[in-house]
Protein backbone atom coordinates (compact mmCIF):
# COMPACT_ATOMS: atom_id res chain seq x y z
CA UNK A 1 0.00 0.00 0.00
CA UNK A 2 1.56 3.45 -0.82
CA UNK A 3 1.99 5.45 1.90
CA UNK A 4 0.20 8.91 1.90
CA UNK A 5 1.01 11.88 3.79
CA UNK A 6 0.29 15.95 4.31
CA UNK A 7 3.11 17.83 4.60
CA UNK A 8 2.59 20.55 7.53
CA UNK A 9 6.13 22.83 7.44
CA UNK A 10 6.50 26.17 6.89
CA UNK A 11 7.95 26.73 3.18
CA UNK A 12 9.88 29.13 0.98
CA UNK A 13 10.26 31.71 0.57
CA UNK A 14 9.16 31.67 4.84
CA UNK A 15 12.70 33.02 6.00
CA UNK A 16 13.01 29.43 8.48
CA UNK A 17 15.96 26.67 8.06
CA UNK A 18 13.37 24.26 8.49
CA UNK A 19 11.44 25.50 5.35
CA UNK A 20 14.84 24.94 3.31
CA UNK A 21 15.28 21.67 5.05
CA UNK A 22 11.40 20.62 3.86
CA UNK A 23 12.89 21.58 0.07
CA UNK A 24 15.31 19.50 0.15
CA UNK A 25 14.00 16.62 1.72
CA UNK A 26 10.64 16.34 -0.25
CA UNK A 27 12.54 16.13 -3.57
CA UNK A 28 13.45 12.69 -2.46
CA UNK A 29 10.62 11.74 -0.37
CA UNK A 30 8.39 12.59 -2.91
CA UNK A 31 10.06 8.82 -4.56
CA UNK A 32 8.92 7.23 -1.52
CA UNK A 33 5.46 8.33 -0.82
CA UNK A 34 2.21 10.39 -2.10
CA UNK A 35 2.99 13.28 -0.27
CA UNK A 36 0.47 16.55 -0.40
CA UNK A 37 1.67 19.98 0.63
CA UNK A 38 -0.16 21.44 3.22
CA UNK A 39 -0.60 25.35 2.96
CA UNK A 40 -0.38 26.88 6.70
CA UNK A 41 -2.67 29.72 7.16
CA UNK A 42 -0.79 33.35 6.69
CA UNK A 43 1.85 32.28 5.41
CA UNK A 44 2.69 32.45 1.33
CA UNK A 45 3.98 29.15 -0.54
CA UNK A 46 6.71 30.00 -3.31
CA UNK A 47 5.05 29.50 -6.88
CA UNK A 48 7.38 27.01 -8.09
CA UNK A 49 6.01 24.88 -5.02
CA UNK A 50 2.83 25.31 -5.67
CA UNK A 51 3.06 24.19 -9.23
CA UNK A 52 5.13 21.42 -8.63
CA UNK A 53 2.88 19.99 -5.79
CA UNK A 54 -0.52 19.14 -4.76
CA UNK A 55 -1.20 21.73 -2.30
CA UNK A 56 -4.18 21.65 0.53
CA UNK A 57 -5.43 23.74 2.72
CA UNK A 58 -5.27 23.46 6.52
CA UNK A 59 -8.70 22.20 6.81
CA UNK A 60 -7.72 18.68 5.10
CA UNK A 61 -5.57 17.79 7.82
CA UNK A 62 -7.24 14.63 9.12
CA UNK A 63 -8.02 13.12 6.94
CA UNK A 64 -6.65 9.32 5.47
CA UNK A 65 -3.56 11.12 4.85
CA UNK A 66 -0.66 10.66 7.68
CA UNK A 67 -0.11 13.93 8.70
CA UNK A 68 3.76 14.56 9.08
CA UNK A 69 4.55 17.85 10.56
CA UNK A 70 7.70 19.76 11.00
CA UNK A 71 8.25 21.71 14.40
CA UNK A 72 10.26 24.61 15.01
CA UNK A 73 10.35 26.45 18.18
CA UNK A 74 9.43 30.04 16.17
CA UNK A 75 6.17 32.10 15.39
CA UNK A 76 6.48 30.34 11.79
CA UNK A 77 5.52 26.89 13.45
CA UNK A 78 2.31 28.15 15.52
CA UNK A 79 -0.41 26.92 13.01
CA UNK A 80 2.11 23.45 12.66
CA UNK A 81 1.50 23.28 16.14
CA UNK A 82 -2.30 23.98 16.39
CA UNK A 83 -2.78 21.23 13.56
CA UNK A 84 -0.74 18.44 15.28
CA UNK A 85 -2.61 18.98 18.93
CA UNK A 86 -5.86 18.27 17.10
CA UNK A 87 -4.78 15.98 14.41
CA UNK A 88 -2.04 12.78 15.90
CA UNK A 89 1.12 12.05 13.28
CA UNK A 90 4.63 11.34 12.93
CA UNK A 91 6.20 14.69 14.21
CA UNK A 92 9.66 16.00 13.00
CA UNK A 93 11.32 17.86 16.44
CA UNK A 94 13.80 19.93 15.02
CA UNK A 95 13.91 22.00 18.74
CA UNK A 96 13.56 19.74 21.73
CA UNK A 97 13.02 22.95 23.34
CA UNK A 98 9.37 24.47 22.71
CA UNK A 99 8.94 27.05 25.69
CA UNK A 100 10.41 30.13 22.72
CA UNK A 101 7.01 29.43 20.68
CA UNK A 102 4.68 29.35 23.85
CA UNK A 103 6.10 32.73 24.95
CA UNK A 104 5.89 34.27 21.63
CA UNK A 105 1.94 32.78 21.36
CA UNK A 106 1.05 33.43 24.76
CA UNK A 107 2.78 36.20 26.88
CA UNK A 108 3.86 37.78 23.22
CA UNK A 109 -0.01 38.71 22.78
CA UNK A 110 -0.66 39.26 26.52
CA UNK A 111 -1.83 35.60 27.77
CA UNK A 112 -0.70 35.04 30.89
CA UNK A 113 -3.25 32.70 32.24
CA UNK A 114 -2.57 30.70 28.80
CA UNK A 115 1.11 30.97 29.32
CA UNK A 116 0.61 29.23 33.10
CA UNK A 117 -2.01 26.87 31.97
CA UNK A 118 0.43 25.33 28.91
CA UNK A 119 3.38 25.32 31.45
CA UNK A 120 1.00 23.34 34.10
CA UNK A 121 0.19 20.68 31.63
CA UNK A 122 3.39 20.54 30.80
CA UNK A 123 5.30 20.75 33.69
CA UNK A 124 3.10 20.70 36.97
CA UNK A 125 3.84 22.97 39.75
CA UNK A 126 7.29 23.52 38.60
CA UNK A 127 5.58 24.95 35.19
CA UNK A 128 3.28 26.99 37.43
CA UNK A 129 5.82 28.56 39.15
CA UNK A 130 8.23 29.68 36.75
CA UNK A 131 4.99 31.38 35.12
CA UNK A 132 4.35 33.34 38.17
CA UNK A 133 7.94 34.25 37.73
CA UNK A 134 7.68 35.54 34.42
CA UNK A 135 4.11 37.06 34.98
CA UNK A 136 6.30 39.92 37.21
CA UNK A 137 9.08 40.44 34.15
CA UNK A 138 11.41 38.06 35.85
CA UNK A 139 12.67 37.15 32.13
CA UNK A 140 15.73 35.15 32.75
CA UNK A 141 16.71 32.62 30.10
CA UNK A 142 17.11 29.33 32.76
CA UNK A 143 13.13 28.35 32.54
CA UNK A 144 12.84 28.78 29.21
CA UNK A 145 15.65 25.87 28.62
CA UNK A 146 15.14 23.91 31.50
CA UNK A 147 11.38 23.83 30.71
CA UNK A 148 11.09 22.21 27.21
CA UNK A 149 7.29 23.02 27.10
CA UNK A 150 6.50 20.23 24.51
CA UNK A 151 4.85 17.41 26.50
CA UNK A 152 1.58 17.90 25.76
CA UNK A 153 2.49 18.05 21.97
CA UNK A 154 4.47 14.89 21.93
CA UNK A 155 2.05 12.68 24.08
CA UNK A 156 -0.50 13.05 21.22
CA UNK A 157 1.57 11.98 18.18
CA UNK A 158 1.66 8.55 16.76
CA UNK A 159 5.37 8.98 16.44
CA UNK A 160 8.54 11.69 17.03
CA UNK A 161 11.85 11.81 15.05
CA UNK A 162 14.55 13.62 16.12
CA UNK A 163 18.19 14.74 14.29
CA UNK A 164 20.07 13.09 16.73
CA UNK A 165 20.90 10.08 19.54
CA UNK A 166 21.49 13.41 22.04
CA UNK A 167 17.82 14.76 21.53
CA UNK A 168 16.36 11.22 21.30
CA UNK A 169 17.84 10.25 24.58
CA UNK A 170 16.59 13.24 25.99
CA UNK A 171 13.31 12.79 24.90
CA UNK A 172 12.96 9.43 26.11
CA UNK A 173 13.98 10.44 29.28
CA UNK A 174 11.23 12.49 29.71
CA UNK A 175 9.13 10.36 28.81
CA UNK A 176 9.50 6.82 28.38
CA UNK A 177 6.05 5.79 26.56
CA UNK A 178 6.82 7.92 23.43
CA UNK A 179 7.98 6.60 20.19
CA UNK A 180 11.34 8.37 19.41
CA UNK A 181 13.67 7.76 16.18
CA UNK A 182 16.67 9.39 15.34
CA UNK A 183 17.13 9.71 11.52
CA UNK A 184 19.61 11.72 9.61
CA UNK A 185 19.13 15.68 8.60
CA UNK A 186 19.41 15.31 5.00
CA UNK A 187 21.29 18.01 3.53
CA UNK A 188 22.37 17.95 -0.62
CA UNK A 189 26.07 17.55 -0.66
CA UNK A 190 26.86 20.92 -3.10
CA UNK A 191 30.09 21.19 -5.50
CA UNK A 192 33.27 21.91 -2.92
CA UNK A 193 33.53 25.91 -1.80
CA UNK A 194 34.58 27.98 -4.94
CA UNK A 195 37.11 29.95 -4.45
CA UNK A 196 36.55 32.68 -6.69
CA UNK A 197 32.76 32.86 -5.82
CA UNK A 198 34.23 33.53 -2.09
CA UNK A 199 36.32 36.25 -3.73
CA UNK A 200 33.27 37.68 -5.39
CA UNK A 201 31.23 38.24 -2.49
CA UNK A 202 34.33 39.08 0.00
CA UNK A 203 34.25 42.02 -2.96
CA UNK A 204 30.89 42.83 -2.11
CA UNK A 205 30.58 42.84 1.24
CA UNK A 206 33.96 44.76 2.08
CA UNK A 207 35.90 41.72 2.97
CA UNK A 208 39.98 41.99 2.23
CA UNK A 209 40.75 39.34 -0.18
CA UNK A 210 44.03 37.85 1.82
CA UNK A 211 42.57 38.25 4.98
CA UNK A 212 41.63 35.52 7.32
CA UNK A 213 37.80 35.08 7.44
CA UNK A 214 35.62 33.42 10.23
CA UNK A 215 31.76 32.67 9.37
CA UNK A 216 29.08 33.12 11.63
CA UNK A 217 25.95 31.78 9.51
CA UNK A 218 22.15 31.36 10.31
CA UNK A 219 19.49 33.47 12.59
CA UNK A 220 21.58 35.80 15.19
CA UNK A 221 20.35 35.11 18.46
CA UNK A 222 21.96 35.00 22.09
CA UNK A 223 22.13 31.71 21.99
CA UNK A 224 24.49 31.44 19.04
CA UNK A 225 26.77 33.60 21.00
CA UNK A 226 28.30 35.34 18.00
CA UNK A 227 29.23 38.12 21.02
CA UNK A 228 31.60 35.79 22.08
CA UNK A 229 33.27 35.55 18.55
CA UNK A 230 33.58 39.53 18.21
CA UNK A 231 35.26 39.46 21.38
CA UNK A 232 37.52 36.76 20.03
CA UNK A 233 38.55 38.71 17.36
CA UNK A 234 40.48 41.47 19.92
CA UNK A 235 42.43 38.15 21.38
CA UNK A 236 46.72 38.50 20.59
CA UNK A 237 46.95 36.81 17.29
CA UNK A 238 43.80 37.49 15.91
CA UNK A 239 44.27 41.29 14.63
CA UNK A 240 44.32 40.53 11.16
CA UNK A 241 40.79 38.40 11.75
CA UNK A 242 37.81 39.30 10.17
CA UNK A 243 34.02 38.17 11.23
CA UNK A 244 31.44 37.56 8.82
CA UNK A 245 27.58 37.61 10.02
CA UNK A 246 25.38 36.24 7.50
CA UNK A 247 21.91 35.87 9.11
CA UNK A 248 18.68 37.65 9.68
CA UNK A 249 19.35 39.43 13.65
CA UNK A 250 17.28 39.20 16.21
CA UNK A 251 15.88 42.01 18.41
CA UNK A 252 18.40 43.08 21.34
CA UNK A 253 21.15 41.31 20.60
CA UNK A 254 23.65 44.44 20.14
CA UNK A 255 26.07 42.84 17.49
CA UNK A 256 27.10 45.90 16.62
CA UNK A 257 27.53 47.33 19.90
CA UNK A 258 29.13 44.61 20.60
CA UNK A 259 31.88 45.22 17.91
CA UNK A 260 32.29 48.90 19.02
CA UNK A 261 32.95 48.01 22.67
CA UNK A 262 35.54 45.22 21.77
CA UNK A 263 37.54 47.88 19.22
CA UNK A 264 36.48 45.58 16.29
CA UNK A 265 33.67 47.51 14.67
CA UNK A 266 36.17 47.82 11.02
CA UNK A 267 36.43 43.75 11.18
CA UNK A 268 32.87 42.77 11.45
CA UNK A 269 31.00 42.49 8.74
CA UNK A 270 26.94 42.17 8.41
CA UNK A 271 25.45 40.36 5.37
CA UNK A 272 22.19 40.44 6.93
CA UNK A 273 19.88 37.83 5.20
CA UNK A 274 20.90 36.17 2.37
CA UNK A 275 19.02 34.49 -0.39
CA UNK A 276 19.78 31.05 -0.33
CA UNK A 277 20.85 31.20 -4.11
CA UNK A 278 23.89 33.16 -2.49
CA UNK A 279 25.27 31.00 0.56
CA UNK A 280 27.68 28.94 -1.15
CA UNK A 281 29.87 32.02 -2.69
CA UNK A 282 29.28 33.80 1.39
CA UNK A 283 30.39 30.12 2.62
CA UNK A 284 33.30 30.07 0.19
CA UNK A 285 34.35 33.63 1.48
CA UNK A 286 35.10 32.14 5.19
CA UNK A 287 38.02 30.41 5.82
CA UNK A 288 36.07 28.12 8.96
CA UNK A 289 32.88 28.33 10.46
CA UNK A 290 32.02 29.64 13.81
CA UNK A 291 28.86 27.95 15.15
CA UNK A 292 29.06 27.89 19.33
CA UNK A 293 25.26 27.78 21.57
CA UNK A 294 24.87 27.96 24.72
CA UNK A 295 22.47 27.34 26.17
CA UNK A 296 20.53 24.97 23.44
CA UNK A 297 17.22 24.03 22.32
CA UNK A 298 18.24 20.67 21.36
CA UNK A 299 18.41 21.80 17.81
CA UNK A 300 20.76 19.59 14.91
CA UNK A 301 21.93 23.08 13.41
CA UNK A 302 21.60 22.89 9.19
CA UNK A 303 23.84 25.94 8.27
CA UNK A 304 26.64 24.13 9.98
CA UNK A 305 26.22 21.27 7.95
CA UNK A 306 25.60 23.10 5.03
CA UNK A 307 29.00 24.98 5.80
CA UNK A 308 30.80 21.46 6.26
CA UNK A 309 28.95 19.77 3.32
CA UNK A 310 30.68 22.67 1.17
CA UNK A 311 34.23 21.61 2.53
CA UNK A 312 34.47 24.20 5.75
CA UNK A 313 35.51 22.97 9.31
CA UNK A 314 33.98 24.18 12.00
CA UNK A 315 34.46 25.81 15.65
CA UNK A 316 32.00 24.57 18.03
CA UNK A 317 30.91 24.47 21.86
CA UNK A 318 31.95 21.21 23.65
CA UNK A 319 28.39 21.27 25.03
CA UNK A 320 25.23 18.88 24.46
CA UNK A 321 24.82 17.42 20.73
CA UNK A 322 27.56 19.32 19.35
CA UNK A 323 29.73 17.59 21.36
CA UNK A 324 29.40 14.33 19.10
CA UNK A 325 30.61 15.64 15.85
CA UNK A 326 34.34 13.90 15.45
CA UNK A 327 37.10 15.82 16.21
CA UNK A 328 38.51 15.80 12.79
CA UNK A 329 35.94 17.78 11.71
CA UNK A 330 35.48 20.83 14.33
CA UNK A 331 37.29 21.69 17.04
CA UNK A 332 35.59 22.58 20.32
CA UNK A 333 35.21 25.17 23.08
CA UNK A 334 34.88 24.18 26.80
CA UNK A 335 32.43 26.75 27.98
CA UNK A 336 33.67 29.64 30.31
CA UNK A 337 32.37 30.43 33.76
CA UNK A 338 29.43 32.22 34.62
CA UNK A 339 29.63 36.48 35.33
CA UNK A 340 32.20 39.07 32.91
CA UNK A 341 35.16 36.66 34.52
CA UNK A 342 33.98 33.47 32.67
CA UNK A 343 33.39 35.24 29.32
CA UNK A 344 36.43 36.92 29.08
CA UNK A 345 38.27 34.01 29.58
CA UNK A 346 36.38 31.94 27.14
CA UNK A 347 36.77 34.90 24.86
CA UNK A 348 40.54 34.82 25.18
CA UNK A 349 40.49 30.51 24.97
CA UNK A 350 38.53 31.21 21.61
CA UNK A 351 40.44 33.90 20.20
CA UNK A 352 44.04 31.14 21.22
CA UNK A 353 42.09 28.60 18.90
CA UNK A 354 40.96 30.19 16.23
CA UNK A 355 44.34 32.04 15.33
CA UNK A 356 46.03 28.61 15.89
CA UNK A 357 43.80 26.68 13.46
CA UNK A 358 43.79 29.92 11.03
CA UNK A 359 47.61 30.06 11.29
CA UNK A 360 47.85 26.13 9.77
CA UNK A 361 46.12 26.49 6.19
CA UNK A 362 46.85 22.65 5.85
CA UNK A 363 44.91 21.55 8.71
CA UNK A 364 42.19 23.81 7.66
CA UNK A 365 42.35 22.05 3.73
CA UNK A 366 42.23 18.50 5.85
CA UNK A 367 39.55 19.41 8.48
CA UNK A 368 37.15 20.85 5.59
CA UNK A 369 37.61 17.58 3.31
CA UNK A 370 36.78 15.57 6.70
CA UNK A 371 33.62 17.93 7.09
CA UNK A 372 32.58 17.44 3.63
CA UNK A 373 32.91 13.40 3.78
CA UNK A 374 30.94 13.09 7.29
CA UNK A 375 27.84 14.79 5.79
CA UNK A 376 28.21 12.93 2.42
CA UNK A 377 27.96 9.52 4.91
CA UNK A 378 25.72 10.39 7.93
CA UNK A 379 23.45 12.98 6.00
CA UNK A 380 22.56 11.84 2.64
CA UNK A 381 19.16 13.19 1.71
CA UNK A 382 17.60 9.53 0.09
CA UNK A 383 18.96 8.01 3.16
CA UNK A 384 17.05 10.75 5.56
CA UNK A 385 14.09 10.57 2.99
CA UNK A 386 14.21 6.75 3.44
CA UNK A 387 14.63 6.82 7.09
CA UNK A 388 11.87 9.44 7.29
CA UNK A 389 9.26 7.04 5.24
CA UNK A 390 10.07 4.02 6.97
CA UNK A 391 9.49 5.21 10.55
CA UNK A 392 6.05 6.85 9.09
CA UNK A 393 5.17 3.68 7.66
CA UNK A 394 5.58 1.71 10.67
CA UNK A 395 3.61 4.37 12.67
CA UNK A 396 1.29 4.91 10.44
CA UNK A 397 -1.64 2.61 12.01
CA UNK A 398 -0.05 3.05 15.54
CA UNK A 399 -2.53 5.06 17.96
CA UNK A 400 -0.75 7.91 20.12
CA UNK A 401 0.85 6.64 23.14
CA UNK A 402 -1.76 7.83 25.49
CA UNK A 403 -5.14 9.18 25.05
CA UNK A 404 -6.24 13.43 24.95
CA UNK A 405 -7.33 13.44 28.38
CA UNK A 406 -4.33 11.30 29.75
CA UNK A 407 -2.15 13.86 27.50
CA UNK A 408 -3.61 16.92 29.00
CA UNK A 409 -3.08 15.45 32.69
CA UNK A 410 -0.11 17.66 34.59
CA UNK A 411 2.69 15.51 34.98
CA UNK A 412 3.50 13.37 38.24
CA UNK A 413 6.13 15.91 39.73
CA UNK A 414 8.15 15.28 43.03
CA UNK A 415 6.08 18.15 45.31
CA UNK A 416 8.05 21.02 45.94
CA UNK A 417 10.59 21.26 48.86
CA UNK A 418 10.39 23.78 51.45
CA UNK A 419 13.92 25.28 50.68
CA UNK A 420 12.21 26.40 47.83
CA UNK A 421 8.43 27.61 48.55
CA UNK A 422 6.65 30.40 50.07
CA UNK A 423 3.10 28.66 51.96
CA UNK A 424 4.10 25.81 54.08
CA UNK A 425 0.48 25.25 55.59
CA UNK A 426 0.54 22.82 58.34
CA UNK A 427 -1.24 21.84 62.00
CA UNK A 428 0.11 20.87 65.68
CA UNK A 429 -0.97 18.88 68.29
CA UNK A 430 0.82 19.22 71.92
CA UNK A 431 -0.37 16.25 73.78
CA UNK A 432 0.43 15.94 77.70
CA UNK A 433 0.68 19.89 78.55
CA UNK A 434 -2.81 19.87 80.18
CA UNK A 435 -3.11 22.30 83.43
CA UNK A 436 -2.51 22.42 85.88
CA UNK A 437 0.94 21.85 85.70
CA UNK A 438 3.00 21.62 89.09
CA UNK A 439 5.81 23.61 89.87
CA UNK A 440 8.99 21.55 89.47
CA UNK A 441 7.25 18.97 87.61
CA UNK A 442 8.95 17.52 84.88
CA UNK A 443 7.21 15.74 81.87
CA UNK A 444 7.11 14.26 78.61
CA UNK A 445 5.27 15.74 75.68
CA UNK A 446 4.10 14.14 72.22
CA UNK A 447 4.24 16.78 69.56
CA UNK A 448 2.25 15.78 66.61
CA UNK A 449 3.51 17.67 63.02
CA UNK A 450 1.26 17.13 60.22
CA UNK A 451 1.98 18.74 56.53
CA UNK A 452 -1.51 20.07 54.82
CA UNK A 453 0.34 22.14 52.26
CA UNK A 454 1.15 21.19 49.01
CA UNK A 455 4.96 21.35 49.22
CA UNK A 456 7.43 18.62 51.12
CA UNK A 457 9.07 19.81 54.23
CA UNK A 458 12.82 18.74 54.07
CA UNK A 459 14.61 16.70 56.59
CA UNK A 460 16.71 19.02 58.74
CA UNK A 461 19.59 17.24 57.58
CA UNK A 462 19.06 19.54 53.96
CA UNK A 463 20.72 22.65 55.79
CA UNK A 464 19.12 25.94 54.97
CA UNK A 465 15.38 25.21 54.03
CA UNK A 466 15.14 22.00 56.17
CA UNK A 467 12.61 21.53 59.06
CA UNK A 468 13.01 21.55 62.87
CA UNK A 469 11.00 21.91 65.85
CA UNK A 470 11.85 24.87 68.21
CA UNK A 471 10.98 24.67 71.98
CA UNK A 472 11.13 27.10 74.16
CA UNK A 473 10.28 28.12 77.81
CA UNK A 474 10.31 31.89 78.80
CA UNK A 475 10.31 32.69 82.01
CA UNK A 476 11.52 36.06 84.34
CA UNK A 477 12.00 37.59 80.35
CA UNK A 478 14.38 34.68 79.14
CA UNK A 479 14.07 31.00 77.67
CA UNK A 480 15.52 28.25 79.87
CA UNK A 481 15.91 26.20 77.22
CA UNK A 482 17.86 28.49 74.91
CA UNK A 483 20.73 26.30 74.84
CA UNK A 484 18.72 23.10 73.86
CA UNK A 485 19.32 22.11 70.33
CA UNK A 486 16.75 22.27 68.09
CA UNK A 487 14.66 18.81 67.44
CA UNK A 488 15.58 17.95 63.15
CA UNK A 489 12.89 16.27 61.19
CA UNK A 490 14.31 12.87 61.04
CA UNK A 491 12.93 12.75 56.99
CA UNK A 492 11.34 14.55 54.76
CA UNK A 493 7.55 14.97 55.53
CA UNK A 494 5.59 15.24 52.18
CA UNK A 495 2.04 16.90 51.71
CA UNK A 496 -0.76 15.16 53.99
CA UNK A 497 2.24 13.07 56.05
CA UNK A 498 2.65 13.56 59.74
CA UNK A 499 5.64 13.61 61.87
CA UNK A 500 5.64 12.91 65.87
CA UNK A 501 8.61 14.22 68.59
CA UNK A 502 9.01 13.59 71.89
CA UNK A 503 9.95 16.84 74.20
CA UNK A 504 11.23 16.45 78.20
CA UNK A 505 10.05 19.71 80.35
CA UNK A 506 10.31 20.63 83.67
CA UNK A 507 7.92 23.90 85.08
CA UNK A 508 9.89 25.69 86.81
CA UNK A 509 8.52 27.95 89.90
CA UNK A 510 6.12 30.61 89.20
CA UNK A 511 2.57 31.70 89.15
CA UNK A 512 0.32 29.34 87.11
CA UNK A 513 -1.28 30.01 83.88
CA UNK A 514 -4.57 31.15 83.73
CA UNK A 515 -7.44 29.18 81.46
CA UNK A 516 -9.80 30.95 79.39
CA UNK A 517 -13.38 29.95 78.18
CA UNK A 518 -12.01 29.68 74.72
CA UNK A 519 -9.55 27.11 76.13
CA UNK A 520 -6.65 29.61 74.76
CA UNK A 521 -3.94 30.58 78.20
CA UNK A 522 -2.77 34.06 77.66
CA UNK A 523 0.26 35.88 78.99
CA UNK A 524 -0.31 36.21 82.86
CA UNK A 525 -0.07 39.99 84.19
CA UNK A 526 2.68 39.03 86.10
CA UNK A 527 6.24 39.28 84.70
CA UNK A 528 6.95 36.13 86.97
CA UNK A 529 4.42 34.26 84.23
CA UNK A 530 5.72 30.71 82.54
CA UNK A 531 5.31 30.26 78.63
CA UNK A 532 5.72 27.33 76.71
CA UNK A 533 6.61 28.05 73.10
CA UNK A 534 6.32 25.48 70.61
CA UNK A 535 6.69 26.11 66.68
CA UNK A 536 8.42 24.06 63.39
CA UNK A 537 10.94 26.73 62.11
CA UNK A 538 13.74 26.55 58.95
CA UNK A 539 16.94 26.52 59.24
CA UNK A 540 18.55 30.14 58.00
CA UNK A 541 14.79 31.10 58.02
CA UNK A 542 11.60 31.92 59.15
CA UNK A 543 9.06 30.16 61.68
CA UNK A 544 6.35 28.21 59.79
CA UNK A 545 3.86 30.42 61.65
CA UNK A 546 4.97 33.15 59.25
CA UNK A 547 4.28 31.19 56.15
CA UNK A 548 0.91 29.57 56.50
CA UNK A 549 2.29 26.85 59.33
CA UNK A 550 1.39 25.90 63.48
CA UNK A 551 2.60 27.75 66.27
CA UNK A 552 1.57 26.67 70.03
CA UNK A 553 1.44 28.58 73.05
CA UNK A 554 0.11 27.87 76.45
CA UNK A 555 0.77 29.75 79.96
CA UNK A 556 1.92 27.12 82.30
Amino acid sequence: MTLRLDFVSPLPPVRSGIADYSVDLLANLREMADVRLIHLPGQPVAPELAAAWDLAGAEAVGGERLPLYQMGNNRFHEAVHDLAMRHPGVLTLHDVVLHHLLLDRTLGRGDFYGYKESLIHDHGWVGEAAAVAKRWGAYGAAPVFALPAHRSLLRRQRGVLVHSEWAAALVREEEPELRVRAVPMGVPLPPPADREAGLAMRRRLGLPAAAPVVGSFGFQTPIKRTELGIAALAAPGMERVHLLVVGEEAAATGLRQAAARAGVGARVHFAGFLPFADLPAAIAAADLCLNLRYPTAGETSASLLRVMAAGRPAVVSDFAQFADLPDAIAVKVPLGGGGDGGSAAEAAELGLRLARLLAEPGRLRAMGEAARQHVRAHHDPRRAAAAVAAACAEWAAAPPPVGPGEADRPPRVAPPSSVVWGRLAGEMEVRGAELPWREGERRRLEVVLRNRGAARWAAGAAGAGGVALVVKLIHGGRDLLADRPWLPLSRDLAPGGEARFAVDVRRPPGPPGVPYPDGVTRMPLSPDGIRLWIEPHLFGGLGLSQMGGPRWERDI
